[in-house]
């Protein structure tokens, strides 16, 4: 009797040590395909974001976080360990990225990590504005340049010209860019309207013939862009772009999609739990082998599975 207390705490302490060794476990596994790990885990040096919830809707993964800085933690964790896991088997890869507010907490932590060979990683983005001087702060391009490629020494930086006066041309031009560099990530966001890169609802398709494409912008759209406070009012938003086709985007290998504030939350349930339709654009990551999600609490608000 008189060690029955004692083991008994010796048991407990057992129980509380392998639960926290499988929640290491689990919470290393990166990527999920058709549930299983497709081969790369989170690097041992990087803190990871504290994940509240993970689920699969249909192929796409959901990782929900109690807080923005949580969520860039574990999608920036992510990513840096599929980078090198890739790396690992090629001599370089092409990454997408995509420019807005909502790409800051996953940038920051991007650049914070340890063992990435960024002279081997060749860098495009998504999308970008027509008509705007190339110098101005809105330009997509010039985000990127602040937030990561002035940053890090890319192999190449290929960026698409917001002033180019012939922009079936600079479709073109982009387009070849794309081709003779097959893409094998893709870091991106999801729209107020479900958008992604800039394929509005209204100019959505799934089996879009082209890669890069100039739209007109719809006032859901135009109006995030004031909202995010990099316009300060509508009429200054210009009202056409150049964007990378839904094809063009889903075609990497691997699609990383941050989705933090309130703001999202409806975008993100319409995309999670509502049909795969052109109307909410980013439903089409359902269908997307090694496709995941980053949410916060405030974006993942409205989701039923929660």
């Amino acid at each position: 009797m008189c060690f029955a207390a004692p083991f008994g705490l010796l048991q407990k302490e057992n129980i509380l040590k392998i639960a926290v060794f499988f929640q290491k476990l689990l919470s290393s596994v990166c990527v999920v395909d058709n549930e299983k790990n497709i081969g790369y885990n989170e690097a041992d040096n990087f803190k990871n974001g504290v994940i509240t919830m993970t689920f699969k809707k249909d192929k796409l993964t959901v990782k929900i976080y109690d807080t923005r800085d949580e969520m860039g933690i574990g999608a920036a964790a992510d990513i840096a360990a599929c980078i090198k896991d890739l790396l690992s088997k090629k001599e370089e890869i092409n990454m997408i990225f995509a420019a807005a507010p909502s790409q800051n907490d996953m940038l920051h932590h991007l650049c914070a990590a340890d063992g990435i060979e960024w002279e081997r990683i060749n860098a495009f983005h998504m999308d970008e504005y027509v008509g705007l001087d190339a110098n101005a702060p809105q330009c997509f391009s010039n985000f990127l340049k602040e937030k990561i490629f002035d940053i890090k020494p890319f192999k190449s930086v290929n960026l698409i010209n917001p002033a180019a006066k012939d922009s079936a041309e600079e479709c073109r031009r982009y387009t070849e860019l794309l081709k003779s560099h097959p893409v094998d990530i893709v870091c991106m966001g999801i729209g107020e309207n479900g958008h992604i890169a800039f394929n509005d609802p209204h100019v959505a398709e799934f089996d879009d013939a082209e890669t890069v494409k100039p739209v007109t912008l719809d006032e859901v759209c135009r109006n995030q862009q004031v909202n995010d406070g990099c316009f300060e009012k509508l009429d200054d938003v210009p009202k056409t772009a150049l964007t990378l086709t839904i094809p063009a985007l889903v075609s990497a290998t691997y699609n990383f999609c941050v989705v933090p504030a309130s703001t999202k939350a409806e975008a993100v349930k319409n995309t999670v739990e509502g049909p795969i339709t052109e109307m909410c654009p980013a439903s089409i990551l359902r269908q997307k082998d090694n496709a995941i999600m980053y949410c916060d609490a405030d974006s993942s608000a409205l989701l039923q599975q929660k």
